[in-house]
């Protein structure tokens, strides 16, 4: 049989199979303030304990607050679910990145820059976005809160193995193009439904060229096209982004190099369904509707929905439309923005720091604009204060903030106002996603810094761009 890496990978951790379902066994569990407490309160009912503590992680990154690190939680349910927290890692021996450890962050990106995430293995959290891990190389899945109980109890995952869906990206984007653009032309084509019970696995020449942490964008954004997960083979980028990692292995990391390197799918494996695109054709994303797949280049326009000829799809643009204060016809880079948000688990690491930094480098952002720059997590904040960075977004403008996940899903006061338009370049951008009646356009860092400096989005391929710089990136 020829096999891809996820076969490979879930072989390797079946422990049984019942009518078609699978019982896996799982690495490496994550988990949050916002999904766990449901299964903890269950589990100290029962007086069951955690199977594998030290398989397992908490951290806390929904409901931190991002201003300071001083100053208490103000929101009061927040404050009771971090509580709940604490209480619960401590009760069950569960290792806790907490409101001050100096490693807390989103749980998307803490994992990966840890090395708790490794390339082969099953991890499971109980966050839809678990799929970034699987820019590693590594099999990961979002759960629901019955099955972060099951995880915890039993070390296992019930699953139905998905179909299997290859994305072959080949060719070098221009300058100015970045995985978000490409991960936002890839749902604009397939939909937000496009990759529903399948799993993405993400190839060719422009995955091979692209960074590990622009591969976690992608992976990131598979969700947003309706897949279960994604996955990308593991390389030689890869084990240099991990070779240092504090929970990497050390002692045998050349025997675990070793085994990485079988992770590949095989040249004939098959695949349910495939698509391949050149990313040459792309160009800078901006969605201007309420789901991921109402995305433009930002050399466009906003659709006219009378010239949808599917009637509910019509209806949707009519009602994103309205929603979004748009008007059919209107040019992309006539829409003006008031705030910008940089950050969330998409992107918000090192590399896209390097990005929105290199561009607005000696800049001012406009003063119409409020801007926040929210590190992925805490170590991710120092390394770019060592870098500077933090400098060249204050000097610009910018609010430079602690890490969490912020105004991506609206905690505490980090909010879009209502009927207030933001680039951001989280993953969603669901009516009042970043707040009651917020207005959000997504994008990727360096399109979001450009937005900051104009006040209006700007096709960035078009301006004077630090190649250099942006290529650490």
């Amino acid at each position: 049989m020829h096999l891809t890496i996820t076969d490979k990978i879930w072989e390797a951790h079946e422990i049984a199979r019942e009518e078609g379902v699978s019982l896996l066994y799982i690495d490496r569990h994550l988990t949050h303030e916002v999904t766990s407490p449901v299964a903890f309160s269950d589990m100290r009912e029962k007086g069951y304990r955690i199977r594998r503590p030290d398989l397992t992680l908490a951290v806390m990154d929904h409901n931190v607050p991002t201003d300071s690190k001083e100053r208490p939680t103000m929101d009061e349910l927040s404050k009771q679910q971090m509580d709940a927290l604490w209480k619960n890692a401590r009760d069950f021996d569960v290792p806790l990145l907490d409101f001050y450890s100096p490693y807390q962050g989103i749980i998307h990106v803490v994992g990966p820059e840890l090395g708790f995430s490794l390339p082969g293995l099953t991890i499971a959290a109980g966050d839809s976005h678990t799929s970034t891990h699987g820019a590693l190389g590594a099999l990961s899945f979002g759960i629901g809160t019955s099955e972060v109980e099951h995880v915890f109890v039993t070390q296992t995952l019930w699953i139905k193995k998905p179909k299997q869906f290859r994305i072959t990206m080949n060719g070098e984007p221009r300058m100015g193009v970045t995985p978000k653009d490409l991960a936002l032309y890839m749902i604009g084509q397939i939909g937000t439904g496009g990759a529903i019970g399948h799993i993405i696995e993400f190839g060719g020449s422009a995955i091979s060229g692209m960074g590990v942490e622009g591969r976690m964008t992608l992976c990131n954004m598979s969700i947003e096209a309706g897949a279960r997960t994604a996955i990308v083979e593991p390389d030689e980028k890869t084990f240099e982004y991990l070779k240092n990692a504090p929970l990497a292995p050390k002692d045998d990391w050349d025997e675990a190099v070793k085994y990485w390197r079988t992770l590949k799918s095989d040249p004939k494996a098959e695949y349910d369904k495939s698509i391949s695109f050149d990313v040459r054709d792309v160009k800078p994303m901006v969605t201007w509707g309420t789901n991921p797949a109402m995305v433009a280049p930002v050399d466009g326009r906003v659709p006219n929905p009378a010239e949808v000829k599917d009637q509910q799809q019509r209806a949707e643009y009519e009602r994103a439309l309205k929603y979004m204060d748009l008007r059919p016809g209107q040019p992309i880079t006539d829409i003006k923005i008031d705030y910008v948000f940089i950050g969330s688990c998409t992107n918000a690491r090192l590399s896209d720091l390097i990005e929105a930094a290199s561009f607005l480098k000696g800049r001012k952002i406009s003063p119409d604009v409020r801007a926040f720059l929210v590190p992925g997590s805490e170590w991710v904040r120092r390394k770019a204060e060592r870098l500077g960075l933090h400098e060249i977004f204050m000097n610009s403008g910018f609010e430079w903030r602690h890490s969490g996940c912020s105004m991506c899903i609206a905690m505490n006061a980090d909010r879009v106002p209502s009927g207030k338009r933001a680039a951001s370049t989280s993953n969603r951008n669901f009516e009042n996603r970043q707040g009651p009646g917020a207005r959000t356009h997504l994008v990727s860092p360096l399109m979001a810094a450009a937005a900051a400096v104009y006040g209006r989005f700007v096709d960035v391929t078009e301006l004077d761009l630090d190649r250099e710089v942006l290529s650490l990136a």
